[in-house]
Order: C-alpha cells, then sequence, then structure tokens
C-alpha cells in the first residue's frame, strides 16, 4: 500500500541542520572522498546530498571526524543519515523512511609526483542500521578505491578501480537499493576548470559483480532480493557541474543514467571542510 509523500520539505529542513551544524565543526563525511588529503591535523567534513529518480529520492547527511598524520596518510570516521522518499509509481509497498546509516571507518593513502597522482582509500562499515529499511545489509561491508590522476592545463583525466563486497553511493548517485556481494568496480574519466571557481566534468562506470548478490531495497518496504551477479550488474554514465566558491565549500549537481535499471537520477550535494574552518579560526 502507497503511503502519501506529503512530508516536509527535507532539503529545506536538512539545509538549515547544516548551517546550523557548521559553526559547531561538528562532523563530516569522507566515504565520497577517493583521495584528498587535507594539511596534517585535525579533518572534518559535513556534506547533504540526494539523488532523485523514478523509484523515489534518497538524501543523506554525512558526517566524519579523522586526523592526518602525514600529507600521505590519513583516518576518519562517521556516520550517515538517511532521509527516503519512495515515488507514488513505486509498486510493491512503497515506503518513505529516515535512519541512521552504517558507520564508517576510512583509511587514506596519496602519493603526488609529476608523472600522475595516486591516492587510495579503505572504508569499512559495521552492520548497525536497519536491513529492512535497505539501510544495511545486516553484514560488515569494505570498499578499497584506488584512483589515478594528472592534470594538463585546464583538464584532468582520471582512472578509478577498485572491489568491495557491496555497491557504494557516490556523490552522483545516492542508489535506492543496498547491495551485499563481491564486485569490482570501474570508473573512467575527466573534470575541466571553467572560469574562476566553476569547473565540470563526466565519467562513465562499470560494476561488475561476482557470485551469489542480495539487493535490499530502500523505497520499496523489507524487499530483499538474492540470486546471481546480474541482479547487481550495473553500468552507465554522469555529469556534473561544481563550484568551489570557497576553500571550505563545494557546491555541485550532477546527473547519473543507470543503464541496468534505467534510472536517470538528478543529484546534489553541498560539502562543508569543517576541519579547514577550525584551523583558520585557530590561526586569527
Amino acid at each position: 500500500m502507497k503511503q502519501s509523500m506529503k512530508q516536509p520539505n527535507l532539503v529545506v529542513a536538512f539545509l538549515s541542520l547544516l548551517i546550523t551544524v557548521v559553526p559547531v565543526a561538528a562532523q563530516s563525511n569522507s566515504a565520497s572522498r577517493p583521495n584528498p588529503q587535507d594539511d596534517k591535523g585535525f579533518t572534518s567534513y559535513a556534506e547533504f546530498g540526494g539523488s532523485s529518480d523514478s523509484d523515489g529520492r534518497v538524501f543523506e547527511l554525512d558526517s566524519s571526524v579523522g586526523y592526518n598524520f602525514t600529507k600521505h596518510f590519513g583516518m576518519d570516521m562517521g556516520v550517515p543519515i538517511y532521509f527516503v522518499q519512495a515515488s507514488s509509481s513505486t509498486t510493491g509497498g512503497s515506503t518513505s523512511n529516515n535512519g541512521l546509516g552504517n558507520p564508517h571507518l576510512d583509511v587514506r593513502l596519496k602519493f603526488n609526483n609529476p608523472a600522475f597522482n595516486f591516492g587510495s582509500v579503505l572504508t569499512g562499515s559495521a552492520p548497525t542500521a536497519d536491513s529492512k529499511k535497505g539501510l544495511s545489509t545486516g553484514r560488515a561491508t569494505f570498499d578499497w578505491t584506488n584512483r589515478f590522476d594528472r592534470s594538463f592545463s585546464r583538464f584532468t583525466p582520471f582512472a578509478e578501480v577498485g572491489i568491495a563486497n557491496t555497491i557504494a553511493d557516490s556523490r552522483l548517485f545516492k542508489r535506492p537499493y543496498t547491495s551485499l556481494g563481491f564486485n569490482t568496480h570501474f570508473q573512467a574519466g575527466g573534470n575541466v576548470d571553467l572560469w574562476k571557481f566553476f569547473s565540470a566534468g563526466a565519467s562513465a562506470y562499470d560494476i561488475l559483480p561476482s557470485g551469489q548478490q542480495t539487493i535490499f531495497s530502500k523505497v520499496v518496504k523489507s524487499q530483499e532480493t538474492t540470486g546471481s551477479a546480474d541482479i547487481a550488474r550495473d553500468n552507465g554514465y554522469s555529469a556534473w557541474l561544481d563550484a568551489n566558491p570557497t576553500a571550505c565549500l563545494d557546491l555541485e549537481l550532477g546527473y547519473t543514467h543507470s543503464a541496468q535499471y534505467a534510472l536517470n537520477a538528478v543529484s546534489f550535494s553541498v560539502d562543508v571542510n569543517l576541519g579547514h574552518l577550525v584551523r583558520k579560526g585557530s590561526r586569527q
């Protein structure tokens, strides 16, 4: 039975919450950043973002705190909060719900050199969230992503490769499901600096699962599907526009097309570097 979609405007409400959190310098997001490292010392990010497609809307307030021990090595931890609104056209007992996601711990490496830059992040998540809401798999998960990039004037091509036992969300696609099962994932594309603090980019991605896979829907109540690798296979492409008006603020609008699921997702994110604000304030 479909539930009513008449709920308070979550985007406005939690953008207000984010603005409130910034001066307090609470926590931050990290899992969506494959390789950035701040100055040595305390780090903290807060990100509010979401995706909207024909299955519904998934909003995420993600935060983390951490520490960079050197310019090459750092760690952080955090926990996301999800706000899910199922589409009115979704069948099978569609639902809208909120809840905590799995807490995560990230270990990061970064090495820059004239030939290319290399970044690596290993993320582990504890299965504390509700799998009946699709916010967890009920199992511990990991993702190990490696990124290579090099800048040529205004253009920076990049390539990513990783292995995982879940399909992780990205800043451009908050998926309407959570998955459990081994996969190898790839992404390649580029980013170009347009004007002042504006940039744009595009990429293609491919997710290649192997073995048994289980899908936990975020938009259909208590729907759990187990099957072969085909049920989790995905590929598609993304495009985005970024704005970095200050050193501590990153704004992004994006679009992702999933060929496997025939989904067209529009996304946004607001990312605040709280650690930078704290360090800047301490120097004044």
